[in-house]
């Protein structure tokens, strides 16, 4: 199966794993980069340049073509899977955490039909109940539940 792995950057290492183990299991894997080219042109870890994204304080930053290029290029990667598997694992106090552009691109492949599964329980954010609306399949951390 091709699969786009979806989540927060803040979990870039996990994702790293999780594709290494999906290939093993033989489905083709893509997600989001690790690294990002800052305004000079040099490439940054994606960790670093999240960090840099969350203190940007200007809207005209070229913190946020690079966020633009991003997240169209990984509409593009949910366009071409057979799935999305959202990592979604604790982040700011909330357990299953799902953020907002992750909460899009679950969007996107519901609408295109996608299958959607998340690593773990779906979370209790505001949007909730949008997300129990896409149907995901909840595998419970375990990889082997991805058909």
């Amino acid at each position: 199966m091709k699969i786009t792995i979806c989540g927060s950057i803040a979990f870039t290492d996990e994702m790293q794993q999780v594709k290494k183990e999906l290939e093993e299991l033989g489905h083709e894997v893509k997600l989001p980069p690790h690294e990002v080219m800052d305004d000079s042109g040099k490439m940054i870890p994606a960790k670093q340049y999240y960090a840099m994204r969350k203190a940007e304080t200007s809207d005209d930053s070229w913190i946020w073509d690079q966020k633009e290029k991003a997240m169209r290029n990984h509409f593009e990667k949910v366009e071409w899977s057979d799935a999305v598997l959202v990592l979604n694992y604790d982040k700011n106090y909330v357990t299953g955490y799902v953020g907002a552009n992750t909460l899009l691109e679950m969007g996107l492949a519901f609408h295109f039909g996608k299958k959607i599964f998340l690593l773990n329980k779906i979370p209790e954010q505001n949007y909730k109940e949008e997300i129990i609306g896409m149907k995901p399949v909840v595998i419970e951390n375990d990889l082997t539940k991805l058909e």
